[in-house]
């Protein structure tokens, strides 16, 4: 993916790293060279956007706490693994 024009950063390294930057995981160097992008690349910032919104989306979904008993289900179940493994 590009808009055809040269960038300083490739933009298959920019898509390749875009959770990183979504979640803040890289240096500031790095930070400021995908906002540069970004702001120079449609087609990037494009995926960009779709990116976060999609991680926005599951974050909200996953506030969201499973019911109780499901919970003791899976945690009894975690507890017959672990004495099986020992």
């Amino acid at each position: 993916m590009s808009c055809g024009n040269p960038h300083e950063a490739d933009c298959r390294d920019v898509l390749d790293r875009v959770y990183e930057y979504l979640d803040e995981e890289m240096t500031h160097h790095d930070i400021e060279k995908i906002k540069h992008h970004l702001d120079e690349c449609g087609p990037c910032l494009e995926k960009f956007d779709l990116e976060d919104v999609l991680k926005s989306l599951v974050r909200r979904s996953c506030q969201d706490h499973a019911p109780v008993e499901l919970r003791a289900k899976i945690m009894a179940r975690i507890t017959e693994v672990r004495v099986q493994l020992d």
